[in-house]
């Protein structure tokens, strides 16, 4: 009895298993499908330039290195604030000024949100990157693959904790919607919908309608609560003035 008992356990668990590794390959399919579409391997041949909020965005890329930048007029000078890696800096008129350790890492944090943001869904195979296919989901009149995102500790960023939905078209492979739970600053929830998609220099790029719930919600229904028209319109998240430059890798 004893062996069959155990034997029974050993199938679920290697049933159980088996699951799991076939939602994340179909997950792992769907997303290589989704950033093919947007760009694919166009992402690592380019630099881009943006404005958000009336500040500009830039990413360079320098002895293999990503460098993202964010510049701003202010009424001290041109402010300019670095990430290369985990490394900040920041300039005042092109010179060096010092930050406290605190700072730097809220504002390298920022700008990476930023930019992780613009050029999604590239980024979502970095290593620290953990996709898990949910299921099928009509939301409007178009079927989409709803798509679960965690993060290892290790290499996930400061945010490793948060959780990503991304919903993507089951004809097309663009990622129209998006939702995350975030923990910080009190924690919350957010639904983004995709609009004004445009191509530059054969990039990817959208617009987002941001929303959240209007009372208490999980993650996981914030497509159904959008169908329902249950979630608050808070802003409009705008790229203006792309561009996308490969003069450096021709």
């Amino acid at each position: 009895m004893i062996r069959s008992a155990l034997l029974g356990m050993f199938i679920v668990l290697l049933y159980s298993s088996c699951k799991n590794t076939d939602k994340s390959a179909t997950a792992q399919e769907i997303i290589d499908k989704a950033i093919q579409v947007a760009g694919g391997e166009l992402y690592e041949q380019s630099e881009f330039t943006f404005r958000f909020r009336d500040v500009e965005y830039v990413l360079e890329r320098k002895t293999g290195k990503k460098v993202m930048k964010r510049i701003r007029q202010t009424d001290s000078g041109l402010l300019t604030d670095i990430r290369t890696g985990n490394d900040f800096s920041r300039l005042l008129d092109g010179k060096t000024i010092s930050v406290s350790d605190s700072m730097a890492n809220v504002y390298s944090n920022s700008i990476n949100s930023v930019h992780y943001f613009a050029y999604l869904p590239y980024g979502l195979n970095d290593p620290a990157v953990n996709k898990e296919w949910i299921g099928e989901k009509q939301i409007g009149d178009k079927m989409y693959h709803k798509i679960r995102v965690t993060f290892d500790q290790k290499g996930g960023g400061e945010d490793f904790d948060d959780v990503y939905l991304y919903w993507i078209d089951k004809e097309t492979f663009t990622p129209d919607y998006l939702a995350y739970e975030f923990h910080v600053d009190g924690g919350g929830l957010r639904f983004r919908e995709a609009y004004n998609e445009r191509y530059v220099n054969a990039i990817r790029f959208v617009d987002y309608r941001n929303y959240k719930p209007k009372g208490n919600a999980d993650i996981m229904e914030l497509d159904d609560l959008f169908a329902k028209d249950q979630l608050e319109l808070l802003s409009d998240i705008k790229l203006e003035d792309v561009r996308v430059s490969r003069d450096n890798y021709n």
